[in-house]
């Protein structure tokens, strides 16, 4: 592996690409350490310093996904988190509004106008959410259990304006980072602006446990670290093959098809989404009860719906994330289009017959199949709860949930591609 690295450095095209990756790595980071124009950083410092649980817990996945950015008010306060959701909601959308079913289907170029549409919606969340998270920092809210000012002054509405301008330019500036690193780069550059925003906070996490618990837990918690690590590098790899036979055909005077492949279908077919849309829903509770606290109500939401310690909250949670994967993966892998695409070319599986037995056999394949897999991804999103509960750790635990699926799925792409490009070149690659 340590000579493959000496190897893609050593590729002058592919050293390059690396550099470049690198080098906008550390304009994202620069951005994200940067305060906003306005912003009191004494004051935001000792709020989270003492702060009981590092911060909002309601505000805990945006915070990963922002490297821990969010809560600091810095220019690149929003991070990845509004390109994320517009991207969900134009997949979703391309599902069940056919002018972009058929822009879909039309290529290159319909991906390219989706792609722009993505863009747009992104602009409008991150307008939306700029101005949410500097008004509730403008009326002390955004942080748990701080009374002091975050703004040096809280009544300006010229400098309210210019922190939401400033935050939004900088989601702009994140997603053409991303593109930068997608066109000249390697890997998808979107996945590696989110996996160096959670990994920015996994040190953090990590010495904190070590302050709260000492060096006993802390070496636990290495190890079960490693071990669940392990276990998610191999389920995420995990998939099931079902074998295609295309027969043989004529066209003109040439002969073609007579060839064989395989459909993969992965245990965790969903990815890191259904996580993603869990989260979103457990927040809305405790937001409402945020904005209305004097309501009847919002004193039984905020004691099981906040902290994320409360039995009910996890037993919905976990709920959600299983109903989320069979919802994701049923509007995503569509087995009647698959089905039609074998028959169309003269594909069958052995064994099935083609059309509508096909569409049924997968059908039923996919369905025994997310069933384990909706079970994974359910329990590994529920393992920051539990050290919530055992080890009074904060809601960032590092090994589990979002951040161990995005450090894991991401790193294994990368070094795939690394690894791809190596072979292109005669070099052992890493996985070899």
């Amino acid at each position: 592996m340590l000579s493959a690295f000496v190897n893609a450095f050593k590729t002058p095209d592919l050293r390059r690409k690396l550099l470049f990756v690198l080098f906008i790595i550390v304009l994202f980071r620069l951005g994200s350490t940067m305060p906003a124009p306005g912003i009191n950083v004494s004051n935001v410092q000792q709020c989270i310093s003492d702060a009981s649980s590092g911060g909002n817990s309601l505000f805990a996945l945006i915070n990963v996904f922002s490297g821990g950015a969010l809560l600091q008010l810095t220019v690149f306060a929003l991070g990845i988190m509004p390109y994320i959701t517009a991207s969900i909601i134009l997949q979703l959308l391309v599902v069940v509004i056919p002018r972009l079913e058929a822009l879909k289907k039309e290529g290159q170029a319909g991906q390219t106008k989706i792609t722009q549409y993505t863009r747009y919606l992104t602009l409008g969340l991150a307008i939306l959410q700029a101005t949410g998270i500097v008004a509730l920092a403008r009326s002390r809210r955004l942080i748990t259990g701080c009374n002091s000012s975050l703004m040096y002054d809280e009544n300006s509405i010229a400098q309210f304006l210019l922190i939401v301008v400033t935050m939004v330019a900088g989601t702009v500036m994140i997603m053409w980072f991303g593109e930068l690193i997608t066109d000249r780069g390697i890997g998808n550059g979107m996945s590696i602006m989110i996996f160096t925003q959670v990994v920015a906070t996994f040190p953090g996490a990590l010495w904190l446990i070590k302050q709260q618990k000492g060096w006993a837990t802390f070496v636990v918690v290495m190890v079960m670290g490693l071990g669940i690590v392990a276990a998610v590098i191999f389920i995420e790899q995990a998939q099931r093959r079902i074998p295609v036979q295309y027969a043989r055909r004529m066209v003109g005077r040439k002969m073609f098809g007579g060839s064989s492949t395989y459909i993969p279908i992965k245990v965790n077919q969903a990815g890191i989404i259904p996580v993603i849309f869990a989260s979103s829903l457990m927040y809305l509770p405790a937001l409402a009860a945020q904005f209305n606290p004097e309501a009847p109500w919002a004193a039984w939401v905020s004691d099981k719906f906040v902290q994320g310690d409360h039995p009910l909250y996890m037993a919905v949670f976990f709920a959600l994330i299983i109903f989320f994967v069979y919802f994701y993966v049923a509007i995503t892998f569509n087995v009647t289009e698959v089905a039609d695409n074998m028959k169309k070319y003269g594909g069958f599986i052995p064994g099935i017959r083609a059309g509508k037995p096909t569409e049924e056999y997968l059908g039923y394949v996919l369905s025994r199949i997310t069933a384990p897999g909706s079970l994974y991804l359910a329990l590994i999103s529920m393992i920051p709860l539990v050290a919530l509960v055992l080890l009074s750790a904060n809601q960032n635990f590092p090994f589990g949930g979002v951040t161990i699926l995005i450090i894991v799925g991401v790193g294994l792409d990368t070094v795939k591609q690394i690894e791809g490009q190596l072979q292109q070149r005669n070099y052992e690659g890493f996985l070899r």
